[in-house]
């Protein structure tokens, strides 16, 4: 079950921010990177959904990414983006601070996830990157969309 798709011995990753931590996403998940747009709020939906926009005639739902992670919140900016994500059928919207590159790491530079990283539950990372001088935390995009959390494995 390895939430991140490795083409060889390298992984292709979209890092983007949420505050000064740096987090990765298989680019083979992502679809599109979009600048702050509408919104529509839903009513009733947990506090971490945003709500749903519009994209090219499909509604799409978008969450915020700190939210859903318990991170502080923090006002939008000229460089907050959504991340458009499908992990299998399901296209989701991902509110970040920034968009910062496309990289690759090695496969032998990534680790398992601890416990608990900057207090995010491991359920929600698929590893954590080591790169020269930097940490990059790995995202397991299905558990934050909530793909699969009615079995777990043990």
């Amino acid at each position: 079950m390895s939430e991140v798709t490795f083409s060889g011995n390298e992984v292709q990753l979209v890092v983007f921010k949420l505050g000064r931590e740096e987090y990765g996403v298989s680019i083979l998940q992502v679809q599109e990177i979009k600048r702050m747009t509408d919104i529509t709020r839903v009513p009733h939906s947990p506090d971490y959904i945003k709500g749903v926009m519009n994209l090219r005639g499909s509604v799409l739902p978008v969450i915020d990414l700190k939210k859903r992670l318990n991170l502080p919140p923090q006002e939008y900016t000229d460089d907050t983006r959504i991340i458009i994500v499908k992990v299998e059928d399901i296209i989701i919207g991902m509110i970040v601070d920034a968009v910062s590159e496309v990289t690759t790491i090695d496969q032998m530079g990534i680790e398992a996830p601890q416990a608990v990283v900057g207090g995010i539950a491991a359920d929600y990372l698929s590893g954590v990157g080591k790169m020269e001088n930097r940490l990059l935390i790995l995202l397991n995009a299905e558990a934050i969309i909530g793909i699969g959390q009615e079995v777990k494995a043990g």
